[in-house]
């Protein structure tokens, strides 16, 4: 048998293609059967009175959504685990597109980011004032703090660049920890920028940038906005192709 997908709290188990896929039957107050797929696996909502048969052959006339979307949860699942940071002496996560490597140094004045080695990029390093055994939640915290600092630096200079030449004035810059919104505006010129960019390269960095900074101008998404966006970065269909697939850290 293939690959099986079970849901911990599953309650009906059904082979679709060939793989058993055990899923959580809820009971609502709707008209319809749904269907939604996470990282628990797959869960189906029926009114009371669908019986389980009938439920059992709507999932088998999804067949392939279903298996698309288990597919698809799994994988990301796994690129998650493989950029998952052991926070500790040594430890490495992504800035602005490139490796950097976490040295603790208990001597250290400050948090200090060593220049390149070289062409190497894997020789970048970020020293930190903590001793060689400093708990993992301290590494974390010190290491966000840092990259909050960046984030702030890049981001304002980013912002000024590009409301240059959008003629547009920003007034705010706020720094947002969100786990899925990389960025907002408001008309009255306060943006907000998810510090967690500072993992993508800059060319990701400036496309939010400039998607928030167009908003001044067209609070929407219409064919107007994009135009904007467009004038000022051509490429950024795919540079938001990036930011939707590539994986980075969770915090």
């Amino acid at each position: 048998m293939l690959a099986a997908f079970r849901h911990p709290r599953a309650t009906r188990e059904i082979l679709l293609d060939g793989r058993l896929v055990a899923y959580e039957v809820r009971r609502r107050k709707r008209r319809t059967i749904g269907f939604s797929v996470g990282a628990e696996g797959l869960a189906v909502s029926a009114p009371k009175w669908v019986p389980l048969y009938e439920i059992d052959q709507a999932v088998q006339g999804k067949s392939g959504w279903i298996l698309k979307k288990l597919h698809e949860t799994r994988e990301r699942r796994r690129q998650l685990e493989s950029v998952r940071i052991d926070w500790k002496d040594g430890a490495t996560f992504p800035f602005l597109g490139e490796p950097l490597r976490v040295v603790l140094d208990a001597r250290q004045a400050h948090a200090a980011l060593e220049p390149d080695a070289g062409n190497d990029a894997t020789a970048r390093t970020l020293r930190l004032r903590l001793p060689p055994d400093a708990a993992p939640g301290l590494i974390q915290q010190a290491v966000q703090a840092w990259l909050m600092q960046q984030a702030r630096q890049l981001f304002t200079a980013r912002l000024d660049h590009f409301s240059l030449q959008l003629n547009v004035q920003w007034r705010k810059l706020s720094l947002s920890s969100a786990a899925t919104r990389w960025g907002s505006a408001s008309s009255s010129g306060a943006i907000r920028l998810n510090w967690r960019l500072m993992h993508f390269r800059p060319a990701v960095i400036d496309y939010v940038v400039v998607h928030e900074l167009s908003h001044l101008r067209f609070m929407d998404h219409s064919p107007r906005f994009w135009a904007t966006v467009h004038h000022v970065m051509p490429d950024h269909a795919a540079l938001r192709r990036q930011l939707k697939d590539e994986v980075i850290p969770r915090w």
